[in-house]
């Protein structure tokens, strides 16, 4: 049978549309949250920047995704560090229907959202989050771009005990999630190293006077005082130890492991007296993609980069990448994708595990001379 001109126009027009909606750009919403107000504001604004930045060379890139020209924009929360607006933020992004989300910045925020993100099928790649029950709770949404607290206290621990060789040990946490799971695995692997726990304190991460934990750690005279918490509160900590005369070695996680570390503690820093880690490293090879990106990054915000924005920032590249491979934004589409990725980023080959862990986590060792932070070298 002939087709009539009317059928033979409606092909066309049907045609037409198809072409239409090809060349239409598919709007990619890629979700961020940290906390970018309160005492961590300037690490959250970090991540964020990262993001940014990713975003903004994937839209100059003109990448496809599915044969259609993709745009990706950012839909930006504060979660404040706190647990309940982290999961009301969650819920925000996923009510906006986001492709992907690339946080929380904190293991306290990022572990109850989650489940919020698992629930509705979209992919969650935390940056920051070092507090192992993140990717144990069984979500196959959740991925983790550094190494965990057991690796990462874990070190620090051994560290103290036999480099350091630290006898006797103070440990203080904040209470937090992070702070407490960093600290409890500093204290197991010092203790198994060899090194006697002298006080066990705690404090919060608002706190500002720890005069009262410091004049009873300084009786028991440790070699080492470790504290599981962020740089906000370990920049006071630092000056009212040398107010006090306290003149152990102090020691930390990633949340202390920041440039803004001296100027929080008013400059009271001594050489040489802090060592912490940072949850990712580089090897000698990718140096040069890293102090690439370390340059752009300030070139476009006029400031250094605080910790993690390397991280945010591949994160980012690696969520766009499953994408394009998948031929599709759709979530539960990419998300296969995802688990099996191999992306050479700018912190090195990124994979993960059947957990969604990052594969051959790396660690990096830092201190502190004349009020700037030192590379000590990288672990895994």
């Amino acid at each position: 049978m002939k087709p009539t001109p009317s059928r033979l126009g409606g092909i066309a027009l049907a045609c037409l549309a198809m072409s239409a909606h090809a060349a239409e750009p598919l709007v990619v919403k890629i979700g961020h949250v940290a906390a970018l107000s309160g005492p961590a504001s300037h690490l959250g604004r970090d991540n964020e920047s990262g993001v940014r930045m990713a975003i903004e060379e994937l839209n100059a890139k003109g990448l496809q995704i599915g044969g259609r020209p993709a745009r990706f924009v950012l839909l930006a929360e504060d979660d404040a560090g706190d647990p309940k607006q982290g999961t009301a933020a969650a819920q925000k992004l996923v009510d906006n229907k986001v492709n992907g989300v690339v946080g929380h910045l904190n293991s306290g925020t990022a572990i109850p959202a989650a489940r919020i993100y698992a629930d509705a099928g979209i992919p969650q790649i935390a940056p920051s989050v070092t507090n192992p029950r993140y990717t144990r709770q069984g979500f196959k949404t959740t991925f983790r771009m550094v190494a965990d607290d057991a690796q990462l206290g874990g070190t620090l621990g051994r560290y103290a005990a036999q480099t350091l060789k630290a006898k006797t040990v103070a440990v203080i946490d904040d209470r937090t999630a992070y702070g407490q799971g960093v600290a409890s695995e500093f204290e197991k692997a010092a203790k198994a190293a060899g090194a006697t726990i002298a006080k066990r304190e705690f404090t919060n991460d608002k706190a500002t006077d720890f005069t009262g934990i410091l004049t009873g750690i300084k009786a028991a005279k440790p070699d080492v005082i470790f504290y599981g918490g962020m740089d906000a509160v370990a920049g006071p900590m630092l000056r009212q130890m040398k107010q006090l005369g306290i003149q152990s070695k102090f020691m930390g996680g990633d949340g202390i492991c920041t440039a803004e570390l001296p100027k929080l503690a008013s400059g009271q820093v001594p050489d040489g007296q802090v060592v912490c880690a940072i949850a990712g490293g580089v090897d000698a090879a990718q140096r040069p993609a890293l102090d690439k990106f370390k340059a752009d990054f300030k070139k476009k915000f006029g400031i250094e980069v605080q910790i993690y924005s390397p991280y945010t920032y591949d994160a980012t590249k690696v969520m766009a990448e499953a994408m394009v491979k998948a031929g599709s934004a759709e979530p539960a589409k990419y998300l296969p994708v995802l688990q099996k990725i191999s992306y050479p980023g700018v912190i090195g080959t990124v994979a993960f595990d059947e957990k969604g862990d990052i594969k051959n986590g790396a660690l990096t060792l830092y201190t502190f001379n004349r009020g700037q932070r030192e590379e000590l070298g990288v672990v895994r």
